[in-house]
């Protein structure tokens, strides 16, 4: 499969330049660039690209009148709206009109490249599939989560995980996931890992200073936050299929283990200063 055409919407030079660059040398190509509605409209009746990428602010008109009349040329085009604006009252405009995702300026490369994955949902397989339209958004979510509680970087990884069983070794957190696809999401570490990380999240000098229970209260709430963070990145582009979380649990041991239902399932790991972190994420599609 050749590499899937982005038509880029944008009055702003600059804007239409970074978000080109965004994709380069990924599986998106920029196929043409439009600085305003007509100019849009033309391109993409010429072009028919996979995916365009749309701002709200156009000379000739905005970008919801913009999209709404490529949509009545064709119903299933995939816009995605990077504004500099994002609130409630356009993203509900937008999806009335069949925008599919909303972005707020300046967007990341991996937020933009994630998103039109998402919107695309193209895949060869359930496996890739669900990389792409589920782990990668928790990965993501791991890596934003970590840098805002503990202030540490790390490049998370994602294999499949073929296993139904889990051995931890420490601590786990199980949330489950409902709604279109189910699921649960597993945050675990190490008991070393585990100390480390409710010290540096609770903003203490020493792991003496952890009350009891503390360790695994703080690990718990942290993979709360960060399942919340993956579950609105993916309902906000799945619109209508959404997905909700359960109450986190949490279980130690040194010798725990953990038996799932069958699901397509990812282990996501990442390397931290304190030790590696994990998450076994696994959704089984259902309505």
């Amino acid at each position: 499969m050749g590499k899937l055409r982005v038509l880029i919407v944008d009055d702003s030079k600059i804007s239409r330049v970074m978000i080109a660059e965004h994709l380069r040398e990924t599986d998106f190509e920029v196929c043409g660039m439009a600085a305003d509605a007509v100019e849009a409209l033309k391109l993409y009746e010429e072009l028919r690209p996979d995916f365009v990428t749309m701002d709200m602010n156009l000379p000739d008109t905005n970008g919801l009148e913009c999209s709404r009349r490529i949509l009545a040329l064709d119903a299933d085009a995939r816009i995605l709206m990077i504004s500099a604006m994002k609130d409630l009252k356009l993203i509900t405009q937008g999806k009335a009109v069949g925008v599919r995702a909303f972005l707020q300026k300046p967007v990341s490369q991996a937020d933009l490249v994630d998103t039109l994955y998402l919107i695309g949902q193209v895949s060869a397989t359930q496996e890739t599939e669900f990389r792409e339209l589920y782990a990668k958004p928790f990965a993501r979510a791991l890596q934003q989560g970590v840098s805002g509680l503990l202030n540490m970087e790390g490049e998370p990884e994602i294999a499949p995980y073929e296993s139904r069983t889990l051995d931890v070794s420490g601590a786990a957190v199980i949330i489950g996931i409902t709604g279109y696809t189910t699921g649960r999401v597993i945050l675990y570490a190490e008991e070393s890992v585990v100390q480390l990380f409710a010290m540096h999240m609770l903003g203490y000098s020493t792991v003496e200073e952890l009350a009891e229970n503390e360790a695994p209260d703080a690990v718990e709430e942290a993979a709360n936050i960060i399942a919340g963070r993956a579950v609105s990145k993916i309902n906000n582009v799945l619109d209508g299929k959404e997905l909700r979380l359960t109450p986190p649990g949490t279980i130690s041991g040194a010798q725990v283990h953990i038996v799932s239902p069958r699901m397509t399932t990812f282990c996501i790991s990442m390397q931290l200063p304190i030790g590696t972190v994990r998450i076994n994420v696994g959704f089984a599609e259902g309505e």
